[in-house]
């Protein structure tokens, strides 16, 4: 996930995220109907555990695995999902970041009634949510700039983007509902127009400079070019910011067609999901949460396409466009959606189970993904040799490999959940 190459922080971006503890009563000074669900929502934790598995599963290698049955299309598809997509559509692993983007916004409804309940200061809650902020960030930074020579400033990435967005989403948390639709209206709207108003490049203009072939064959022509890798106002922006940042060489476009600027659409998927939380909390009826959960995914996925389709705006994760806060929040909906049908409506929670072990310990799968899968597979080949894995025949050893990495990350997981240890932001 960058990870997005991505993140995260799915809620939880602490495990007090969710609910600072298992049970929280009404708000003292929160309208009647605002009552918090009595029991924490499994729904939440096994989508967050689904989503970091997504992640944590490259290990899997699925590429490598297509290389080596070029003539199987399951391998063909599961490759596929665990790619992102060159510029326009998605893919499964697509998800991954709007997902944890979402989540932020979904327990941030559970959090911040939690610490209305304990009595804590607006001031205090307002410090707290700075503090988590700048932390976010930096970790984002410090685990880019992992086997450089020096600090490697880029906000693209997953934590580094929910950390620019986190503080300006708990503060829009605090005010009335209606605000949080006219600030999700305005950034949609907002984002879209600073796109459409940035010149498109003139006769002359050097793409050796935006890093991009000019007959690239994602880019799009007409109105919808506004929006092209390496040529629109996010990239302007940071071309003026990064360089403004110690660094080995100037800054003059990012490969992948990333941008800092990406925090604010990501604000506004935080928004959706701090919508979804607020439903959730609700005290309609587990139907009625569902059927509206159901239909909102359906009307954001309607609306984020159509923009697409008409041209209107291109939906494009690695910039994050308006219409790709729409269709990845319409998605990240109907996910919620079918978690919250069979967890926490019909109750079938055993199956969720070794997802629920990842998602309440999420930032702490986070850092082992980064930080010690390469040791893991390192230990195994030093201690029994690699002919463990080859063993099972050379063409499936990249898979093996992973498997036995997957599992060895959730066992510290699940060790960590039995015993209540919880890493938190």
């Amino acid at each position: 996930m960058n990870h997005d190459d991505l993140a995260m922080k799915m809620n939880k971006i602490s495990d007090s995220e969710l609910t600072d503890s298992p049970e929280s009563k009404p708000l003292a000074d929160a309208p009647e109907e605002a009552i918090v669900p009595s029991t924490r929502l499994a729904a939440i934790d096994a989508y967050r555990g689904f989503v970091m598995l997504l992640m944590m599963g490259e290990v899997l290698n699925f590429r490598a695995m297509a290389k080596a049955f070029p003539d199987s299309a399951i391998w063909k598809f599961l490759a596929h999902h665990q790619s992102h997509v060159e510029w326009t559509s998605l893919s499964l692993h697509d998800m991954i970041q709007p997902s944890f983007s979402f989540l932020v916004g979904t327990a941030m409804v559970f959090s911040l009634a939690s610490r209305r309940n304990r009595g804590e200061s607006l001031a205090w809650s307002i410090i707290h949510a700075a503090w988590r902020s700048i932390l976010l960030i930096a970790l984002g930074i410090f685990l880019r700039s992992m086997g450089r020579s020096q600090t490697n400033f880029t906000f693209e990435d997953t934590l580094t983007q929910i950390g620019l967005g986190y503080l300006p989403l708990f503060l829009i948390g605090l005010g009335p509902k209606r605000g949080w639709w006219i600030a999700l209206g305005v950034i949609i709207v907002g984002y879209w127009a600073a796109f459409a108003l940035y010149p498109l490049p003139g006769e002359g203009f050097d793409y050796k400079i935006a890093g991009v072939d000019p007959n690239w064959q994602y880019n799009a022509t007409g109105f919808a070019a506004h929006w092209n890798k390496n040529t629109n106002a996010a990239w302007a922006f940071d071309r003026w910011f990064m360089n403004l940042l110690p660094r080995q060489n100037p800054f003059t476009n990012n490969s992948g067609g990333y941008s800092t600027l990406s925090f604010i659409p990501t604000l506004g998927t935080m928004i959706l999901g701090l919508i979804a939380g607020d439903w959730l909390r609700s005290p309609w009826s587990g139907g009625k949460k569902f059927g509206v959960l159901l239909l909102a995914g359906l009307v954001s996925l309607g609306l984020g396409m159509g923009a697409d389709y008409l041209g209107i705006c291109p939906s494009v994760k690695k910039i994050w466009t308006p219409s790709w806060v729409l269709v990845s929040g319409g998605y990240a909906f109907l996910m919620l959606a079918g978690f919250y049908l069979f967890n926490d409506l019909i109750g079938w929670t055993g199956w969720s189970y070794p997802l629920r072990v990842v998602g309440r310990n999420s930032i702490a799968a986070y850092m082992m993904d980064h930080m010690i899968r390469g040791f893991i597979v390192a230990s195994i080949t030093t201690h029994l040799g690699r002919e463990i894995f080859k063993s099972f025949g050379a063409q499936y050893e990249p898979l093996v490999a992973g498997i036995a990495q997957l599992t060895i990350l959730w066992l510290i997981l699940f060790w960590m959940d039995r015993r209540k240890i919880y890493l938190r932001v």
